[in-house]
């Protein structure tokens, strides 16, 4: 038997609340990766002589997970109960765009197919072209594209990115209501180091940050 990509829409509870099955797998995937670093003359002037800047890593970006499915109508893929495209159509929305009011917002989904393929996102793209009709205009088949952003828990976020450890650099944007003592004591599980930061960032005052402001915060060594 031939296993068929699954797309799941999470609910906030965590169980499956819709799944749409394809009918017909794509013929390839894109799985995109990257990783963000910031090069900011301010924290670190390029010399006379220096072959490239210094850049720090700022963190890891979403990852993307493109593909195109098929929906038929023709009768010429085998079905346990044919649907036309737009019931098919419905049920793919239902499962990736529908807006839940409660979360208010759309619901995660978990792409998988077999052994291979687990992917955990959110729907960001959705183009739909219909490539066949009978004659009276309704369509039997359309190619759907789709594209999805990866989406983590804030637990998953913080186990990956171990953000509270004082070895890694970090860069973080000052918000209304933070304090720099406030700010060292997340990272460096020590306030007294805020001074240090201040001069790492040249600020002329630890009490007068405007809000957006972007904080260098050096490893511990």
């Amino acid at each position: 038997m031939v296993d068929k990509l699954k797309i799941e829409s999470i609910s906030p509870s965590g169980k499956v609340s819709t799944t749409f099955n394809t009918t017909l797998n794509p013929n390839s995937i894109k799985h995109d990766l990257g990783i963000g670093y910031t090069n900011d003359p301010l924290l670190h002037p390029q010399a006379q002589g220096d072959i490239a800047p210094k850049v720090d890593f700022q963190g890891y970006q979403s990852e993307k997970l493109d593909f195109d499915i098929m929906i038929d109508a023709t009768g010429v893929v085998e079905q346990k109960k044919a649907k036309s495209v737009q019931d098919q159509l419905a049920l793919l929305k239902k499962a990736t765009y529908a807006y839940n009011g409660k979360q208010h917002e759309p619901n995660p989904v978990i792409i998988t197919w077999g052994k291979t393929l687990s992917f955990r996102g959110r729907l960001t793209s959705m183009g739909i072209s219909y490539v066949l009709f009978d004659t009276n205009g309704v369509p039997l088949r359309a190619t759907v594209s789709l594209k999805f952003t990866k989406f983590l828990t804030e637990k998953e976020k913080q186990a990956i990115a171990k953000k509270s450890s004082p070895d890694l650099t970090h860069i973080v944007e000052f918000k209304m209501g933070d304090t720099l003592p406030q700010l060292c004591q997340e990272i460096y599980n020590d306030s007294s180091y805020y001074m240090d930061v201040a001069r790492a960032n040249q600020l002329v005052s630890v009490r007068q940050i405007a809000p957006g402001t972007k904080l260098y915060f050096p490893p511990l060594v």
